[in-house]
């Protein structure tokens, strides 16, 4: 078995500590691989004067050359041919640009053991049937957007008895409806089986709002969880506290925040994120986080704001065992009132920057131009 099959099959998701020679050996393993079989990250590496033989111990996963997010923007860089990849999927696009990924199936097996690990160990499976209402887009065969169809994985965690979409397909491309949830919601409310959210944030916080201003309050069954991801997007302005937030949905749906979770990850890392009990993202030993200096890109300091650069071995298929992207955060070590003791990562929001200038910039003149 590969280095990166035994990291996914860690049984403890957040033994950073203990994991730490599995992680590098599995980051060496596929930094060769990359090397090896994607032409442009092979001379990006060059380029910074960096080959995977340099990986000799741990503190060295710095040293890898990472690529930001924007390059994937406005380029495709596979590492192996289009029909060995059986799914592909976009990031969302808010911005006009989007990211074009692939995955093989080696790579989408050690997603699916890192998803069965993780659920499991924050309780999110259950056998007991659920509805649920999807703050996200109803599926369609031209929808490639990763978000749609990790939403629509999310209704394997317990039996789906229905799934309800707030934005729905039309010929005019997708249009919210949260006036038809709203009306699923007051109908399950009545119903003895339990009901599960997954979705964008805002559209969540959007029909809470609604519901408030018409008075409208009513308490879901017992079982019931509201989960969010994908951020707020472009409704980042409208972007509200996580404890107005949480009491809001206790509020209109009676929901205790013990049973809220958040998801956390990005099409160009899609290592599975989920807050604790206390709603902090522990880093999974599936990836790394460095928080980096906005100017030198330097690595900073725990404690210390800076640009959140994203690692793992995941994937194969595309080089993206480090990426640079343009979020700022603060990754946490002191304790959490939780337990664990793996680090958290604190996102504070985009920078709003065109361009980060990297070794791997000159790899294309497009990361120059802005995005």
């Amino acid at each position: 078995m590969s280095y990166k099959g035994k990291l996914f099959r860690y049984k403890n998701p957040y033994d950073l500590e203990g994991s730490k020679d599995l992680f590098l050996k599995a980051m060496q393993e596929n930094c060769g691989y990359q090397y090896e079989n994607c032409k442009t990250y092979r001379e990006i590496m060059d380029r910074c004067g960096f080959c995977p033989a340099d990986l000799k111990k741990y503190d060295d996963i710095e040293k890898i050359p990472f690529v930001p997010t924007l390059y994937f923007k406005h380029n495709e860089m596979f590492s192996m041919k289009s029909y060995r990849m059986p799914v592909k999927v976009t990031s969302s696009g808010t911005s006009g640009k989007k990211s074009s990924m692939g995955f093989n199936v080696g790579s989408l097996y050690r997603g699916l053991r890192m998803v069965l690990r993780v659920g499991k160990y924050h309780g999110l499976f259950s056998l007991k049937p659920s509805h649920y209402i999807i703050f996200g887009y109803e599926p369609n065969r031209n929808n490639k957007v990763v978000f749609s169809k990790t939403a629509y994985g999310f209704t394997y965690f317990a039996p789906a008895l229905s799934r309800d979409y707030a934005l729905k397909y039309t010929k005019d491309g997708y249009v919210p409806d949260l006036d038809s949830l709203k009306k699923k919601l007051i109908k399950y409310s009545k119903s003895k089986f339990p009901v599960r959210t997954i979705g964008f944030p805002a559209y969540t916080y959007f029909l809470l709002k609604q519901m408030k201003e018409e008075g409208l309050k009513i308490t879901l069954p017992k079982g019931s969880v509201i989960t969010l991801g994908g951020g707020w997007k472009q409704f980042y302005a409208q972007k509200v506290a996580k404890q107005e937030f949480y009491a809001l949905v206790k509020e209109i749906l009676g929901i205790d925040e013990s049973h809220i979770f958040e998801f956390f990850g990005a099409a160009e890392h899609p290592i599975l994120y989920t807050d604790c009990r206390c709603h902090h993202f522990h880093v999974p030993v599936y990836g790394r986080v460095i928080i980096r200096d906005v100017d030198t890109l330097e690595p900073v300091k725990n404690g210390q704001v800076g640009l959140i650069n994203l690692l793992t071995p995941m994937v194969d298929s595309v080089p993206i065992l480090s990426i640079m992207t343009d979020d700022l955060g603060i990754l946490h070590s002191e304790g959490c009132e939780c337990g664990e003791k793996s680090p958290w990562l604190e996102i504070l929001g985009r920078v709003g920057i065109k361009d980060i200038i990297t070794c791997a910039a000159g790899a294309d003149k497009v990361l120059n131009g802005g995005e």
